[in-house]
Parts: structure tokens; sequence; C-alpha cells
């Protein structure tokens, strides 16, 4: 099932305190980016991140995106700024 623009639009509001995000379409899905390093995505209208240490430090669920897809994190919070501490704390994992 594919996302659609809607969900994606409420996504991108609760990423609105995090400067640099950018989307783009792709196989009815949408991949997140925060200044050209992608993150996650939205999936079947589930707003995922990669699959990293802020498991433990938030506490995240995980979920598998697509058939066949490693496991990624569900962000099932409304609080934009407890998703920028998620967003950012994520992309420090993905630097290193």
């Amino acid at each position: 099932m594919a996302s659609n623009l809607d969900y994606l639009n409420f996504v991108l509001e609760l990423l609105r305190k995090v400067d640099g995000i950018n989307y783009r379409k792709m196989m009815g899905e949408f991949m997140l980016y925060r200044n050209g390093v992608i993150f996650g995505g939205v999936y079947d209208n589930r707003f995922l991140i990669k699959n990293t240490k802020v498991k433990e430090e938030y506490e995240l669920a995980e979920a598998i995106p697509y058939p066949g897809g490693s496991p990624m994190l569900v962000v099932a919070s409304e609080d934009p700024d407890l998703i920028k501490e998620i967003v950012l704390a994520t992309l420090k994992y993905l630097k290193k």
C-alpha cells in the first residue's frame, strides 16, 4: 500500500522544528532526508526512521517498512520537540 500526500504533509509538519528536511518519492513511498542524509521515510502511512541505538534511548518499537525490508523504528509521537530530538540523535549515529 502506498503512502498518501496528506500523511506525508502531517509528518513534515511534525518535523517543522528540524532544519534541512527534504523528501523524495520512491516507489509509492517517501524517503526523508536532512541535509542530504537519509534518516527515515513514510511507509504505508507510517513515520519510520532508521534502526539505531535511539531504539533503547526513546523506547521505540520496530516495524518492517515493506516485505523483505530490514526493521526500522516507528515514530509514534506527535510532539515536534521530541521528534526533533529523536531525528537529531538518529543522524548522529548515522554519521559515525
